[in-house]
């Protein structure tokens, strides 16, 4: 009987270094993989990951009777279910390749696949987190007016909704390794944005960088710094939509713009805790590397091609719209 493998032609302890491997590439473009509420995929589960949560009894006082009891509350829980869906990728590696080439190619491919595997599930989970209804703009109506940055006044609307929602601070964070796990961290509103939004982050009134923080707080890997009680953390995946607001000069500063006429839209996304869900890219269920060397078969029985590839189930998914924002801006074109 012929012996089927999950990982193509390598076993799966090789598999388990792989995939190691692959995530520690990964790792760095996992900005949002923090944030969320993690529920890590079990082996041979369905395809679809269930969150719940419990809900919020009544906060009108109830008046005791002397010696009457109470009639006692039942919990109530609502669950919030998403399908998954499976990415991946892979790359042909002719035998060729594999006789001439100094490098050990092989390894080259996983590591750029490993890179690959975390912006395109990166990509995925922002288009998902970034579709939430509560909108803040710089100025104007609707999206193609904008051609104004943020402003200490627009972060202090957005806190203020946050806290009127009863959006909690964010706590604990998933960490920055392959194996899953949390850790703790000082309570703050975190912002999601471009990195080119910085400069005009920076330029805002109490603005603190993280080398100025104190030993109570760690800065996180691409964090700018804070403004009152929001921390700010870039990624160049938090892509802007191109020339899609008013004009880049018309508010009498000029705002970056991809084609020089309309100002490019920046959204930035204020995140209160357990906002959204995620399968978390960690532990030995994240993904599955594929291995398979040139070797003679029915379509291709010259041995020309092998392959290294990722699959990875996955899937974001907004948990509690009304504990995050997007503020839409324009980003200042000459920052001083």
């Amino acid at each position: 009987m012929a012996v089927i493998t999950t990982y193509g032609d390598i076993s799966p302890r090789t598999a388990a270094y792989a995939a190691k491997e692959f995530l520690e590439r990964a790792i760095p473009y996992l900005v949002i993989e923090k944030f969320g509420q993690a529920k890590p995929l079990p082996s041979n589960s369905s395809k679809t990951m269930t969150f719940r949560k419990y809900n919020a009894l009544s906060a009108t006082p109830t008046l005791l009777v002397e010696g009457v009891t109470p009639t006692g509350k039942q919990l109530t829980s609502t669950d919030v279910s998403v399908t998954l869906e499976q990415l991946g990728d892979r790359v042909v590696i002719t035998d060729v390749i594999l006789d001439t080439h100094e490098d050990p190619i092989f390894r080259e491919a996983q590591e750029v696949l490993g890179e690959q595997a975390g912006q395109m599930i990166e990509i995925a989970r922002f288009g998902v987190i970034k579709a939430g209804t509560n909108v803040y703009r710089a100025n104007g109506t609707v999206r193609t007016d904008i051609n104004t940055p943020i402003t200490l006044g627009l972060q202090r609307k957005i806190t203020r909704y946050l806290k009127r929602q009863m959006a909690k601070k964010i706590t604990s964070v998933v960490k920055s390794t392959p194996a899953y796990g949390t850790q703790a961290v000082a309570p703050s509103y975190v912002a999601l944005c471009h990195s080119d939004c910085e400069a005009d982050i920076r330029n805002m009134p109490g603005f603190v960088p993280v080398e100025n923080y104190g030993s109570g707080m760690t800065p996180y890997e691409s964090e700018i710094g804070k403004v009152e009680d929001v921390r700010y953390i870039y990624s160049t995946i938090f892509e802007p939509w191109a020339d899609g607001g008013g004009a880049k000069a018309g508010s009498g500063t000029e705002m970056l713009s991809t084609t020089g006429t309309a100002a490019d839209i920046y959204p930035i996304l204020f995140l209160g805790k357990n906002a959204y869900g995620i399968v978390p890219l960690k532990g030995a269920n994240a993904i599955t590397p594929m291995v398979v060397n040139p070797k003679p078969s029915d379509s291709d029985p010259l041995a020309q091609r092998g392959h290294v590839g990722w699959k990875s189930m996955q899937k974001a998914v907004i948990l509690q719209d009304a504990w995050m924002c997007r503020l839409e801006v324009a980003v200042t074109a000459n920052p001083v």
